[in-house]
């Protein structure tokens, strides 16, 4: 019988994503019916263009306080998140 075992424990991702600001956007997205609805609606838009529609609607940041338009937000892995809505 052969056994492997974990070499490295630590995960330095948050749940998959690229980092905490990444991770908490999708995440409000993919959990508040509003914004759902909203990015199946820019989907095939990009996530740039939905981001920008929240600020004209004087929504900036997530309840978490996360900006919709950080600088480290990791825009290729939500613009794939957004497409599979």
């Amino acid at each position: 019988m052969t056994s492997t075992y974990q070499t490295q424990i630590e995960d330095t991702t948050y749940n998959g994503w690229t980092n905490y600001e990444t991770w908490n956007v999708a995440l409000w997205i993919g959990n508040d019916e509003g914004l759902y609805s909203m990015a199946r609606d820019y989907r095939h838009h990009g996530y740039k263009a939905f981001a920008e529609s929240l600020k004209e609607l004087d929504c900036y940041k997530t309840l978490d306080g996360v900006r919709w338009d950080d600088d480290s937000l990791n825009i290729c892995e939500l613009d794939e998140m957004m497409e599979e809505l």
